[in-house]
């Protein structure tokens, strides 16, 4: 993965903006929250003087009663900041939360609709780290981010609006150091951006990698890689270390440089204030507010180092997530009639197709297959016989040629129609972490319990539900995992049996099966197969004896077609094939191997 460069401008305002926007459907929610930290941010200057006020005037006086008064004017305001700082905590996280919600679903929905030719390119982890950790960082910027820092800037206006009231020559002399805070701060802005975009890029190779790995543990286990993939690990996850590191390194500088100026500007007002005191030309109350100031100045200021901190990765997170939504991947899906009375007439005409640029995976393949007809198609791994399956799906796009249903070409049908008219039967079974039910019914309604024990005596599938212990309730576990090959396959048969397709699709459905369960799917085939148009892509050629058709494919094209027997009687790549694993077949059983 390429990492990602960093850009000239030190704060994005037009992708702040965009951030904002998010917030529409929540207005005001959002305006509610912000008013309420203006208020909170108004109110900073009130208790440094109601102490001025109470050194000043009622402790010289010993004025108990107006002592008592400032007393709880004190407790009673900080109550009110309490609640109202309670109410604007709830409500930024409500819509950081919302804006959360409505991002991750409109980026999946939009990456949902991608073609599969995306997915290729482009590693899980990248995605993930897209749905999860960059939509986290753009919710921050609502929850404490934006509105925080707008809060923090007021509160630094009305302090230093205050102590100019109060005395503009002492504030000169605090606000002295300033100018060095704002050098400093520039150079912070500039470090830390760099910073968190290679945070952004180590967390996203680390995603990557371990979604990959996880996934594809027992390779790495069975060819002994745990070691040398722990290694692999540990160098990404150092780089992700030393990532963060130096955006630490920049925090490290400018906090204790934020308190140092602090401590100097207190310094330095201690010195000049306390000989104005002691020539009584100011009194201790307002030498005392003016510290208070000082304090309640350089917090706003530190504080707005970590909204910016939370900006910044906002910022970097958006424009990820912005750039992900903007690109157009996904499969031309034409308007059109909400259904078809398909009857199952497939024709390619001339079809080519490539998944690289001329590297052409199919070539001027052309054929058709009657409605109703049972097809297979065979060849050696890489010859395009599932190539063909992915372009009738419309999974991919052909680039040149036709392909066409009863007469209408795909690329005019809706998506959803086509797809709901041709079934697949894929030779590795997708299963969620769920119940049977749904991983038979994919999350469809409309099906009772006896279409799904009509669809399970169909294909031969009764028998294995009925040992289960929870039956159809049974959660499956991630990709299957307590349910064998066979089994898996027979729900995929189930899926296909309760869509009921005009199309048919069963891609090398046997390919990694035993003989036992071999005979169980050959029987649901029969069953699934008939009075609808079938394609069958076969690795075992004894499953595809009766076919009307059988279409031989070698580097991309259609070099013999006919029935079982004709292909046999002919000299070519069929019979080649077919001798080649009666032969194998015949070699493992003199081994006692089972075929």
């Amino acid at each position: 993965m390429s990492k990602e460069a960093v850009t000239g401008k030190v704060f994005d305002a037009a992708t702040l903006k965009r951030i904002v926007e998010q917030a529409k459907p929540y207005r005001l929610r959002f305006t509610m929250t912000g008013a309420l930290v203006l208020l909170l941010s108004a109110m900073v200057w009130i208790r440094p003087a109601l102490i001025r006020m109470a050194v000043d005037d009622a402790i010289p006086a010993g004025d108990h009663g107006y002592l008592l008064q400032i007393f709880c004017a004190v407790v009673g305001l900080l109550v009110i900041e309490a609640l109202l700082q309670f109410r604007v905590t709830y409500l930024a996280n409500w819509v950081a939360q919302s804006v959360s919600l409505d991002l991750r679903s409109k980026l999946f929905e939009h990456v949902a609709k991608f073609r599969l030719q995306y997915f290729d390119k482009t590693p899980v982890g990248t995605l993930v780290t897209r749905h999860v950790s960059d939509i986290d960082g753009i919710a921050n910027v609502f929850s404490n981010g934006i509105l925080n820092a707008i809060g923090d800037i007021l509160a630094l206006f009305v302090v230093i609006g205050t102590m100019v009231w109060v005395d503009w020559q002492l504030t000169l002399l605090v606000l002295a150091p300033i100018p060095v805070l704002l050098f400093a701060t520039r150079i912070f802005q500039k470090v830390i951006k760099k910073a968190f975009i290679d945070v952004r890029n180590e967390v996203s190779r680390m995603n990557e990698f371990v979604q990959e790995h996880v996934t594809g543990m027992h390779i790495v286990q069975a060819f002994g890689r745990e070691k040398r993939e722990a290694k692999e690990f540990a160098k990404i996850n150092a780089s992700h270390r030393d990532a963060n590191i130096r955006s630490i390194w920049a925090f490290s500088v400018f906090f204790p440089l934020v308190e140092l100026l602090s401590a100097t500007s207190v310094a330095i007002l201690l010195w000049w204030g306390m000989q104005d005191v002691l020539a009584e030309r100011m009194t201790l109350g307002i030498l005392l507010q003016f510290i208070l100031y000082v304090f309640m100045l350089y917090r706003p200021i530190r504080q707005l180092a970590d909204r910016f901190n939370v900006l910044q990765m906002g910022i970097v997170n958006s424009d990820r997530v912005f750039k992900l939504l903007a690109k157009d991947e996904g499969m031309e899906d034409p308007k059109g009639q909400s259904s078809y009375a398909f009857k199952g007439t497939i024709e390619f005409e001339n079809v080519w197709f490539a998944y690289e640029g001329e590297q052409w995976v199919l070539e001027d393949v052309s054929f058709q297959i009657k409605a109703g007809q049972k097809v297979a198609f065979v060849g050696a791994t890489g010859a395009g016989k599932s190539t063909i399956i992915n372009l009738l799906t419309r999974f991919y796009a052909h680039q040149k040629g036709s392909i066409r249903i009863d007469g209408i070409d795909i690329s005019t049908i809706p998506l959803h129609v086509l797809r709901n008219e041709v079934g697949v039967v894929l030779q590795d079974v997708f299963l969620f972490s769920d119940d049977l039910i749904n991983n038979v019914t994919i999350y469809k309604t409309g099906y009772d319990q006896s279409d799904l024990d009509a669809a399970a005596k169909a294909v031969g599938a009764d028998e294995f539900i009925a040992r289960l212990p929870e039956g159809w309730n049974q959660n499956v576990r991630e990709r299957g995992a307590i349910l064998s090959v066979g089994q898996r396959q027979l729900i995929a048969f189930m899926r296909a049996y309760l869509a009921s397709p005009k199309i048919l699709v069963l891609d090398e459905a046997t390919s990694s099966i035993d003989s036992e369960s071999e005979l169980l799917i050959q029987r649901a085939t029969e069953s699934i197969t008939r009075g609808r148009t079938s394609l069958i892509v076969a690795h075992r050629l004894s499953t595809i004896r009766d076919a009307d058709a059988i279409f031989v494919l070698e580097k991309g094209r259609i070099v013999q077609r006919g029935s079982h027997e004709g292909l046999i009687a002919a000299d070519g790549v069929y019979r080649d094939l077919n001798r080649l694993q009666l032969g194998t077949s015949e070699e493992d059983q003199n081994h006692g191997v089972r075929t």
